[in-house]
């Protein structure tokens, strides 16, 4: 199976539809309600159901998932029955297998109680129709990448008695993002030092973004927190909260970690934890949709569109 516990839950959705082929007397009978096995359309309704719930159990790589809503519908097409299902979950996959087991349950069970009808009866044309949810909905798209810079807040690193780990976690993972790392630096956890770098790098390089690892904790020298704040004109809470709910389903460090977020003109700027796992785990709850903060600033909402 895929290990999908990096991912965060969103809205999943997913439309399928297929096909009863046959006689055109005998599919109108499944309306008319007078098939000698009973009512097909509840039969299909409700083995389309319990079809999408047991969907995990019969293919092999799919994930058990908690499903919020699934619907099924028969109605009378110009090709015969069109069986339709949507299945809805807030999750870390899509539901399209789901849809599509729906479909073909209820199609089989439509199948077994008409085919003493008719004995061309067939189905098939089983697909998705539509599907939503996802990183690929919280997509934003950039001319030109982000202007990014990575610092490093230890003592011990800039003194060159130990190894950054986590400055490079995030660089690696940068690099699969439209952004830009033009900057990657090792500072102490000097307050003043931390608050000068980022006012130089947000005023006078204009540098987009900025994440800051290390020194977010409750040592006596961890005081990125204190330094980021000094010089943030607006805070954006939703950040780090997000940060800290998806790091504490993980370990119940994460709720220890003081990290902040905010705008200092046009750069943001974040803090992120000082392990290198927990680094990983922040930017992985915060891509993709971090980005959209960048068209929002330019005026264009949450349409979106190609961003300068």
């Amino acid at each position: 199976m895929i290990d999908v516990s990096p991912k965060f839950n969103s809205l999943r959705y997913a439309l399928a539809e297929g096909f009863l082929f046959g006689n055109p007397d005998v599919l109108q009978r499944v309306f008319d309600k007078t098939v000698p096995k009973g009512d097909v359309a509840e039969v299909a309704r409700a083995a389309g159901i319990m079809a999408a719930k047991h969907c995990s159990d019969l293919i092999v790589f799919c994930h058990p998932i908690p499903l919020d809503w699934i619907e099924i519908s028969l109605e009378p097409h110009e090709r015969g029955i069109r069986v339709s299902a949507e299945v809805r979950s807030v999750w870390k996959t899509g539901v399209e297998v789901e849809a599509i087991t729906a479909v073909t349950g209820a199609l089989l069970n439509a199948y077994d109680m008409l085919k003493p009808l008719d004995q061309e009866l067939s189905f098939g044309d089983i697909r998705v129709v539509k599907k939503k949810g996802g990183k690929s909905d919280f997509q934003d798209r950039f001319a030109v990448p982000v202007k990014t810079a990575v610092l490093v807040m230890s003592d011990s690193t800039f003194a060159g008695t130990r190894q950054d780990k986590s400055g490079k976690v995030i660089v690696d993972y940068l690099a699969r993002q439209p952004v830009a790392v033009d900057c990657y630096e090792i500072l102490p956890d000097d307050r003043d030092a931390i608050a000068r770098r980022l006012k130089q790098l947000a005023d006078e390089e204009k540098y987009q973004l900025i994440f800051t690892t290390g020194g977010t904790g409750l040592g006596p020298r961890d005081v990125t927190p204190e330094a980021t704040l000094s010089v943030l004109e607006r805070t954006v809470p939703g950040i780090a909260e997000s940060i800290r709910k998806h790091g504490k389903d993980r370990t119940p460090y994460a709720m220890l970690s003081r990290g902040e977020a905010g705008l200092r003109g046009d750069c943001l700027i974040i803090n992120l934890p000082g392990s290198s796992r927990g680094a990983e785990e922040s930017l992985q709850a915060l891509f993709p949709g971090l980005l959209h903060i960048f068209p929002m600033m330019q005026g264009k909402g949450h349409e979106g569109g190609v961003c300068k």
